[in-house]
């Protein structure tokens, strides 16, 4: 659903995709997120999950 909302409203993202990367697995556990999605800006972690309320924020920006 994130991936999509991201689309459908052109905001640029780059995917890493755990299922093909199983390493980034590991990045994220050490940031201390134990589900995905994970919306970083740079190396800062945004949003955690499927949230249209802080992806609408994104919008404005």
């Amino acid at each position: 659903m994130t991936k999509k909302f991201l689309t459908e409203h052109n905001i640029s993202f780059a995917e890493k995709n755990i299922t093909e990367t199983p390493e980034y697995i590991d990045y994220l556990k050490n940031k201390g997120f134990r589900s995905v999605p994970v919306l970083e800006d740079g190396y800062q972690p945004i949003i955690n999950g499927f949230r249209p309320d802080l992806l609408k924020k994104l919008i404005a920006q």
